[in-house]
């Protein structure tokens, strides 16, 4: 039987705390001490701190804010750790792997149908690098604008869930249509919090280029009308032969 997880929050205590007893002085000190002797190598190659808005494939009513982390692997490639706040209390909520426009050329059809472009995201001042001068910022937002990202959702904390719940949920960036434009009420609250103004930082962006041509397979449901949906069937275990 397939696993079907619910897409409007129908039924879910509004309540993302998630349970569970607090740290231990046990644990308190293990984490100290790991700080200090483990290296934590892949966390610490994050090296940018990028806020923006995603929307649900399955369900474009619904938005949120995201955070994310980013390691770059090299000039073409980027991994990113997704938050839901880049507070102390934030939650790991998803995975984004970034692309050029170089790369994702070379992806099968079937792949490409999963990526959501970056251009607009960026010329439209939606993502920003908080704290970090425009000008600074420039030549890595100049890059992005022509990259394309494939976002799984793990962990929906805006429906109030207290734990990752149900299969992931494939995310798309916000466009200029009407059904994916960012909700103003998100972006005024980001920008408060930031003291930035989303609008200004439009108006400095105009000659930011995206790519020579937005892919077509890229924002599959702006073209075909489709959203692509994660779900969970059984499924019979693999047979293995086993030696003596």
């Amino acid at each position: 039987m397939a696993y079907t997880n619910p897409t409007d929050g129908a039924g879910v205590e509004k309540n993302g705390t998630p349970p569970g007893k607090p740290l231990s002085f046990g644990t308190q000190m293990l984490d100290k001490g790991a700080k200090m002797l483990q290296s934590l190598k892949p966390i610490k190659q994050m090296s940018q701190h990028a806020c923006t808005f995603a929307v649900y494939s399955q369900d474009m009513s619904r938005q949120i804010e995201t955070h994310h982390f980013v390691t770059r692997i090299n000039q073409d490639f980027l991994q990113c750790a997704v938050y839901d706040s880049d507070d102390t209390s934030g939650r790991l909520i998803g995975v984004e792997y970034i692309v050029s426009d170089r790369i994702f050329d070379t992806l099968p059809p079937d792949e490409q149908k999963l990526w959501h472009s970056h251009a607009y995201e960026i010329q439209s001042g939606l993502l920003v690098h908080p704290r970090i001068p425009e000008t600074v910022a420039k030549p890595e937002l100049e890059n992005q604008a022509k990259t394309y990202g494939k976002f799984w959702c793990t962990w929906q904390t805006d429906r109030g869930d207290k734990l990752p719940i149900g299969p992931p949920s494939l995310m798309m960036s916000p466009q200029e249509e009407v059904i994916a434009m960012a909700k103003p009420e998100l972006v005024k609250k980001r920008d408060d919090k930031y003291n930035i103004s989303t609008d200004a930082i439009r108006g400095s962006r105009t000659d930011i280029m995206g790519p020579g041509r937005l892919h077509p397979m890229a924002d599959y449901w702006r073209e075909h009308k489709k959203c692509f949906a994660v779900d969970v069937e059984s499924a019979e275990m693999k047979k293995h032969t086993i030696f003596p």
